[in-house]
């Protein structure tokens, strides 16, 4: 029962709590977390804690040039994801694969364009999903790790590199990177008894247009990239390219995925899905402004469906690489390579357990 108003025309306690809340709740939710912060004697910092799934899409971008051209390219078609979702969409680029995952695993990151190995640690790592896959202009489904040297000699043939590894200066990616690193170890260097890491002379570690350019102007003699980064590369440094040869090319690696936050609604996965699929498909002024944008992106022709399994290739590739590891590394006794081949085994059959995940 309620308290009846007091004869002095005041409320009574009750009357004035109910009157309270009665505003209270009218206000905002962040206005309301900040009262109670204050009401309960909480520090300020805890009301700042909004869940980054009522925020902003947070974007990851591999860093295929530099950062602030890998936003640039990709910002037009997210300004179209954003209208799309009818949700804000925020750019994180940045300067190495390294800085891009431990951003994700930061929690960092709600969405990302990723590339086999990593796109494989952020689906069987860190919660995320597997929505479309990029396709190229040329219609392979894949693409080509290279090896890169001058066409000039002395260090200018694929016989002179494997007879003396030790006399060459090498030009790689970071050891997350499909092309710059995992295929040309796992397909060339470990096969032909060379460890990319030891046996060179020097090297530089950076993206496919740093090492590209490192060969071209004489600050490396052999380079890692991929047949996809090498065509973006003659468009943009006709003259440094003109000084390059591809000494060596890979079997074909699956192109990059888009991955999204599994804790996104299925709804919203759908949503992104539908959009990347239907980007640059459409006849007429804006489908021609939307496959100018793809193509600015790494050559694409647009996206495709794809899920979780996508990722198998990727899976076999490290799987392959870490046996060849593991094989001809140096062991105490054969009961320690054991060991270790067992739990690279048991490591692979979970990943693959994952991968065969294709629920929404």
């Amino acid at each position: 029962m309620l308290d009846p108003p007091m004869r002095n025309g005041s409320m009574s306690f009750g009357s004035q709590m109910q009157a309270f809340l009665r505003r209270f709740t009218d206000l905002p939710a962040a206005l309301r977390a900040l009262a109670t912060a204050l009401f309960m004697g909480l520090p300020l910092w805890a009301t700042a804690q909004v869940s980054p799934l009522d925020g902003p899409v947070r974007f990851g971008i591999l860093p295929l040039g530099g950062a602030f051209e890998s936003r640039s390219d990709w910002d037009p078609l997210l300004t179209e994801l954003s209208r799309a979702i009818n949700r804000p969409v925020s750019v994180l680029s940045v300067n190495s694969y390294e800085a891009l995952e431990q951003a994700i695993q930061r929690d960092e990151v709600d969405m990302a364009f990723l590339s086999g190995k990593m796109a494989l640690d952020a689906v069987t790592q860190r919660r995320m999903k597997v929505v479309a896959q990029v396709v190229r202009h040329d219609g392979l489904p894949g693409y080509r790790a290279l090896l890169l040297a001058r066409k000039a000699p002395p260090l200018n043939s694929l016989k002179n590199l494997l007879e003396q590894p030790e006399h060459w200066r090498l030009a790689r990616g970071e050891r997350q990177s499909v092309s710059g690193f995992i295929v040309p170890q796992l397909q060339f260097f470990l096969p032909n008894h060379i460890a990319m890491e030891t046996r060179f002379s020097s090297e530089i570690v950076g993206t496919h247009q740093t090492t590209a350019l490192a060969v071209a102007n004489s600050e490396a003699d052999v380079a890692t990239n991929n047949t996809a980064d090498f065509e973006r590369f003659r468009l943009r440094f006709p003259a440094e390219a003109e000084r390059l040869q591809v000494l060596w090319q890979s079997e074909l690696i699956p192109h990059a995925q888009i991955v999204v936050r599994r804790e996104y609604p299925a709804d919203l996965r759908k949503r992104v899905q539908a959009f990347l699929t239907g980007y640059g498909r459409a006849k007429g002024a804006r489908g021609d402004a939307e496959r100018v944008v793809l193509k600015s992106l790494h050559d694409l022709a647009g996206f495709v469906a794809a899920d979780n399994s996508s990722l198998q290739p990727a899976a076999r590739l490290a799987y392959q690489l870490a046996r060849q590891n593991a094989m001809t590394a140096q062991w105490v006794n054969d009961a320690a390579r054991e060991a270790r081949l067992q739990r690279i085994e048991s490591g692979y059959a979970e990943q693959v357990g994952v991968l065969k995940d294709v629920s929404p």
